[in-house]
C-alpha cells in the first residue's frame, strides 16, 4: 500500500522509521533495526492461475544516526530484501535494496546512494497487490540517486535525480529527474508529481505526470489519483485509481478500489479490489489480511489472497 497521510510521508522520508527497534543509543549515536515480514497465500488474477505461497515482504532495514549539533544529523541506511530468495527467484545478484548516506538540517534532508526516487511516493491505491500507477512503467529507484526531502509545515517537497553514470561498469546508465509535492489543505490533501526519464541509449526523454487527492469524509478516507506517461514517441499510458478506506473497528479497516490501465494501441483494463486488515490489539504491528480482486479481461478469473504481516 502506498503512503497517503502527510505525516506518514514525512516520518518515512526525513526522520526515518517511527516503528524501528532501537538496538543501541548513546554518545549521539543511534542504531535502529526495522523488519517487515509478510507471507500470503495467493491466487493471481488471470487465466489458469494456481494458489501459491508468496513471500511479499522479507525486509531488514538498518539505520545509523549521529547527532552533529546545531540541529544537524548524519545518517546512513542499509536495507536488505529477501523476497526473491524466498520465492526461488534469486538470480545471483545482491539482496541489497537500499544503501545511502545523508545529512539532515532541521526539516531538510539530503541523501546519496541506492534508493527510491521521489516519484515513488506518489499514489493512493489501497491494494495489497493489484493496483499501480504510470510512474511504475518508467523507473522507481536507482543506484546513483541524489534526493532532497523538505518539510515546510503543511507542505512536503521531495526531488531526486538518477545520475547517468555513463562509463561505469555494472550500471544501466539510465537517468531521471523528478519532483513530488504533497500539501495538506485541511479539507483535502493534494499531491503532484513530475518525472522525466531517459533510458540508456535513447535519443529522447520520456515524461510522466501525476495528480492525487484525498479527502477525510469522516466515515471513510476517499482518494483518487491520475498519472500519465510517455512509453514511446507514439505510445502513451494513462492510469487512474479510486480508493476508499473505512475504519470498521478500532483494530480493523477495510478498503475498496478501482484501477484503470489504458495504453495506446491496447484495450483498457479495469481492475477492482476489496480487502480487510485486522491488527491485533495487543500488538499493532502484527496483522492478518485478505483481499479479492478481478478485472474485465475476457476469460480471466478472480484472484484472492490471505496473509499475515509482522513488523517492528
Amino acid at each position: 500500500m502506498k503512503k497517503l497521510v502527510l505525516a506518514a510521508v514525512i516520518a518515512a522520508t526525513t526522520t526515518g522509521s517511527v516503528s524501528a527497534a532501537t538496538i543501541y543509543e548513546g554518545k549521539g549515536l543511534k542504531y535502529e533495526l526495522k523488519g517487515d515480514f509478510q507471507l500470503q497465500l495467493r491466487q493471481k488474477v488471470g487465466e489458469d492461475k494456481d494458489l501459491d505461497l508468496e513471500f511479499d515482504d522479507m525486509e531488514l532495514k538498518n539505520r545509523v544516526t549521529y547527532e552533529l549539533g546545531n540541529d544537524m544529523t548524519a545518517f546512513g541506511q542499509l536495507d536488505f530484501s529477501y523476497d526473491d530468495s524466498a520465492n526461488d527467484k534469486y538470480d545471483g545478484r545482491s539482496d541489497l535494496e537500499e544503501a545511502y548516506l545523508g545529512l539532515s538540517f532541521g526539516d531538510v534532508a539530503v541523501r546519496f546512494g541506492k534508493q527510491n526516487l521521489s516519484s515513488d511516493e506518489f499514489g493512493v491505491e489501497a491494494s495489497y497487490e493489484e493496483a499501480g500507477d504510470a510512474f511504475d512503467e518508467l523507473i522507481e529507484d536507482g543506484d546513483d540517486v541524489i534526493r532532497v526531502d523538505a518539510n515546510f509545515g503543511n507542505v512536503f517537497v521531495s526531488t531526486s535525480t538518477e545520475l547517468e553514470a555513463k562509463g561505469n561498469s555494472g550500471t544501466d546508465n539510465d537517468s531521471s529527474f523528478d519532483v513530488f509535492v504533497l500539501a495538506d489543505l485541511d479539507v483535502a490533501q493534494v499531491g503532484f508529481t513530475y518525472l522525466t526519464y531517459e533510458a540508456e541509449g535513447a535519443s529522447d526523454s520520456q515524461d510522466a505526470y501525476g495528480l492525487m487527492v484525498s479527502v477525510d469524509a469522516g466515515f471513510a478516507e476517499l482518494a483518487v489519483d491520475y498519472s500519465t506517461a510517455e512509453l514511446s514517441s507514439t505510445t502513451d499510458l494513462d492510469v487512474y485509481n479510486l480508493a476508499a478506506t473505512f475504519k470498521v473497528a478500532e483494530t480493523t479497516k477495510a478498503s475498496v478500489g478501482y484501477n484503470s490501465y489504458d495504453e495506446d494501441g491496447a484495450d483498457e483494463v479495469g481492475t477492482w479490489y476489496a480487502n480487510v486488515t485486522y491488527k491485533f490489539p495487543a500488538q499493532k504491528h502484527v496483522s492478518v489480511f485478505a483481499e479479492i480482486a478481478d478485472n474485465d479481461v475476457d476469460d480471466e478469473e478472480m484472484g484472492y489472497l490471505a496473509g499475515m504481516r509482522v513488523k517492528f
